[in-house]
């Protein structure tokens, strides 16, 4: 097979995704509806700051490009929650030294593109909006944004990498039988920018996420290198109280503010300004399947699986697709009717896994972690991991810092519910967990029953 791809989107996963196929030595087109960002910059307004982890890593690492991206990324160690008073209180995300990584969005994705622009038989078109691809034929169409004229490229592999309202997943949507579902929260969000002290540092603590959980609703701010963060409310869009649908006034906002996230109010001097500009954003869940054609067309990231951001794995599954999706160039030699027959089948329980556990952890996010129930299971959970490190890992850090499939955390996640449910129905168990030894038993029990069960 001729070493010709084409690769529609070059957004963060289809800029990683044309590195790594031209590290192979493939000739790559690439063709993005925005502007060159190298021109034109980055535009902000509706972008949730990204939380690097073990699984982006890993891919930034085939690139050759993780100690850059390193160079940038600030370690967040664990959750700050703000109550209501102001009061934080700090929940580690893993061991000693484990974290996520804040990176913004646009300078990665400046960066990716940078980096694969060194390569000589790869080449970006931007401004060239994806009409559809005519899939038995290998060609894609594209429109100039600029001038209207019509362009058409050929080649024997096409990549969709062109995000959650994909046009190659459009035309792949013209087949028989071919599976979509598309399913909205009923919550919105707005960005909103928390900036630098005068003196370029930090106003709040740069090593953590923040996050204001308020039951229904919640805030969250995530720093940035150059001493600001990128705040992100999330609110239902409708309902009589606390929703998109009233703040429709400054008076209404500042009222909202002040009520729920008093201690925010100093941090966000452009408060009423950034709710004025920036816009709601929708937030949703994206399944498909078949994710390719034959051996001639291939969709990836949000194209085929956009999730909500409530983990922090939309980027890093989809950088995780590429991952997979190199070693398996790799195992069979570019046979890419084997590699798309694998992917395609194997690769979708994990992301339809990863979608069940974002939803699950926007709960978790925006009601549990204020809870003193859900408090003492994490610390609960660190000691069982800490005493069986070879038995337990909690759901968070195999999500987070494991290349463990997603499907096997989520199947891992539910036992693990199981087990505290016993755990935390033990009596008294808020005042005596650490020499109570009717833990160890619960969890010595859990195990063999999960054994038989094996």
């Amino acid at each position: 097979m001729e070493k010709k791809a084409i690769v529609v989107g070059a957004g963060l996963v289809g800029s990683l995704w044309a590195v790594l196929l031209a590290k192979r030595g493939y000739t790559v087109d690439v063709y993005e509806m925005r502007d060159d960002p190298r021109k034109a910059g980055f535009l902000g307004g509706r972008s949730i700051n990204l939380a690097m982890s073990t699984r982006g890593w890993k891919a930034l690492e085939k690139a050759g490009i993780k100690e850059k991206i390193r160079e940038v990324a600030i370690p967040m160690r664990g959750r700050l929650m703000h109550d209501e008073a102001g009061e934080l209180s700090f929940q580690p995300y893993g061991k000693e030294g484990q974290a996520i990584y804040s990176v913004s969005r646009g300078g990665l994705n400046i960066e990716l593109i940078r980096i694969a622009g060194q390569y000589k038989k790869l080449q970006f078109h931007f401004s060239k909006k994806c009409l559809g691809v005519d899939l038995r034929a290998g060609t894609a169409h594209f429109e100039d944004t600029h001038t209207g004229e019509r362009i058409s490229a050929e080649a024997s592999l096409i990549f969709g990498a062109d995000g959650a309202f994909s046009a190659v997943r459009r035309s792949l949507m013209k087949l028989p039988r071919f599976n979509y579902s598309q399913q909205y929260l009923e919550y919105g969000y707005k960005e909103l920018h928390l900036p630098a002290l005068p003196d370029g540092s930090h106003a709040i603590d740069k090593n953590a996420l923040h996050i204001w959980p308020r039951g229904q609703f919640m805030m969250i701010a995530l720093p940035n290198v150059d001493g600001s963060f990128t705040g992100t409310l999330f609110l239902p869009f409708d309902g009589p109280a606390n929703s998109f649908e009233q703040l429709q006034t400054d008076e209404q906002v500042e009222a909202f503010f002040r009520e729920n996230f008093p201690d925010s109010i100093p941090l966000i001097p452009g408060l009423l300004d950034d709710f004025r500009t920036n816009p709601t954003s929708a937030l949703a869940t994206i399944r498909c399947l078949p994710w390719c054609y034959e051996d001639k067309v291939l969709l990836i990231g949000d194209a085929s699986h956009a999730i909500v951001p409530f983990y922090g794995q939309g980027m890093n599954s989809g950088f995780e697709d590429c991952s997979i999706l190199d070693e398996l160039m790799e195992t069979h030699r570019d046979n890419w009717p084997k590699i798309i027959e694998i992917f395609n089948q194997d690769r979708p329980k994990d992301t339809n896994a990863i979608a069940d556990l974002a939803l699950r952890n926007f709960v978790e996010m925006r009601d549990q972690v204020a809870d003193p129930r859900f408090l003492l299971r994490k610390e609960i959970e660190a000691y069982l991991n800490e005493k069986y490190p070879e038995d337990f890992l909690p759901l968070y850090s195999q999500v987070t810092f494991s290349h463990i499939p997603y499907s096997q955390a989520l199947a891992e996640g539910f036992a693990q519910d199981r087990l505290f449910d016993r755990i935390l129905a033990i009596e008294g168990i808020e005042k005596n967990w650490r020499v109570n030894p009717e833990v160890d038993e619960v969890f010595r029990q859990w195990m063999r029953e999960r054994e038989g069960m094996g």
